[in-house]
């Protein structure tokens, strides 16, 4: 800019030729010559760079795709961009829609959307999880961070499918108690039939601190022929897309919250319908998950029989007080399984198993507890990835 400058003073005092000019601020007689006519038609701001972009571009987006566009995103003002053309295309299939590099550029220009900050993500786990390859393989479930409205404090319960992405339930509770909890899941479980296996963070009532983790929650899916799954303490990202659902709940529907626990339900049942029928998800391949859920072929029972176990395992019962009886010795296991039945079987000499379903509790150690049958209890107590026993407990 200060070299151009220098040229139109030069120019202007007629020291010198301007063949010569040109030849000393090492420039052609055709660039002198544009930079006087801009210096001419704007002064010194003509001198400034211009933009070189053409005025017209053969691929540029139409106005009307725009427009349409434009009215999506203000109808949903948290869609993203992929979102928008998934939507705009089922509409007007023979429409040649931009890229979605192209729709958040045109997004931002209008201030409809803001550059998200990149942050760093660790590695996902290595641990393998249940698979899935067809609907009610695998349910996952968590309460969304509670929250207050105008009457109460609003726990929600939600439940998807994982293979399909389907909202199976979403529920404002007043609490995250075992009983409210499992009102909610047997609905569910009446409306969709039975899942397979259950995946779950390690949270009440989902799990306690009894052997395998059990729960008076986890004890009944059992019972009913469920496969309760916990994920890593601390990995929520191991029910990535649970959390994810988390998210656009919240800015869907809590931002700011309803004023009662009813108000709140019906914003739940509006987003659920939307999210199901009508919002598309990209692990779908921009379809809604309502078009790959059916439900499970597994129904409701009326009764509620105990689990089955191998023929060659012993059937032990629970005491009421978690206790049970074996080879002379007794051993308290958890107060939640009070009067369950549950499978035993032999390891080796004097060392047994104990299965609760499909669920490992522990292992009894014989050995260690034969001095000790007529005057204490074995506590079962989790060592290096077993369970032995622990005799403080006094009868």
């Amino acid at each position: 800019m200060n070299e151009r400058i220098r040229f139109i003073a030069y120019y202007l005092e007629e020291q010198e030729t301007f063949s010569h000019l040109c030849e000393e601020f090492g420039i052609s007689r055709k660039t002198g010559y544009k930079w006087i006519e801009r210096y001419e038609e704007s002064s010194v701001e003509g001198l400034k760079n211009r933009s070189t972009a053409p005025h017209t571009h053969p691929n540029q987006v139409s106005k009307e795709i725009v427009e349409k566009l434009l009215a999506v995103r203000r109808k949903h003002p948290r869609w993203g961009p992929k979102k928008l053309i998934a939507v705009v295309q089922r509409e007007n299939p023979r429409w040649l829609l931009p890229v979605p590099s192209t729709v958040g550029d045109i997004l931002r220009k209008r201030g409809l959307a803001k550059a998200k900050k990149r942050r760093r993500v660790s590695s996902p786990y290595g641990e393998r999880l249940s698979e899935y390859e067809r609907p009610n393989d695998l349910w996952c479930a968590d309460f969304k961070g509670h929250f207050a409205t105008g009457e109460d404090r609003c726990h929600p319960l939600t439940i998807t499918d994982g293979f399909s992405r389907y909202l199976l339930t979403c529920h404002a509770q007043r609490r995250s108690y075992y009983n409210q909890t499992r009102k909610t899941f047997e609905r569910a479980f009446r409306e969709y039939g039975l899942p397979l296996t259950i995946r779950t963070d390690n949270g009440p009532p989902f799990s306690t601190l009894a052997p395998g983790g059990l729960s008076l929650l986890s004890i009944w899916w059992i019972k009913l022929g469920i496969r309760p799954e916990r994920i890593m303490p601390g990995r929520p990202d191991q029910n990535g897309q649970h959390e994810r659902m988390h998210s656009t709940l919240k800015s869907e529907t809590a931002k700011p919250p309803s004023t009662s626990l009813r108000a709140q339900q019906r914003a739940f049942d509006r987003f659920q319908l939307e999210y199901n029928e009508q919002r598309p998800h990209e692990s779908l391949g921009q379809k809604v998950p309502d078009s790959f859920y059916e439900k499970s072929p597994r129904c409701y029972p009326k009764n509620i029989t105990d689990p089955q176990y191998p023929a060659h395992f012993k059937l032990e019962r629970a005491y009421p007080n978690g206790v049970i009886s074996f080879q002379r010795t007794q051993w308290y296991l958890s107060g939640c399984l009070r009067g369950e039945l549950l499978g035993v079987e032999e390891i080796n000499d004097d060392r047994w198993k104990v299965y609760f379903g499909p669920i490992v509790l522990g292992v009894l150690d014989l050995r260690n507890s034969k001095k000790r049958r007529n005057r204490y209890f074995s506590h079962l107590i989790r060592h290096d990835g077993e369970i032995t026993h622990d005799n403080r407990r006094k009868r």
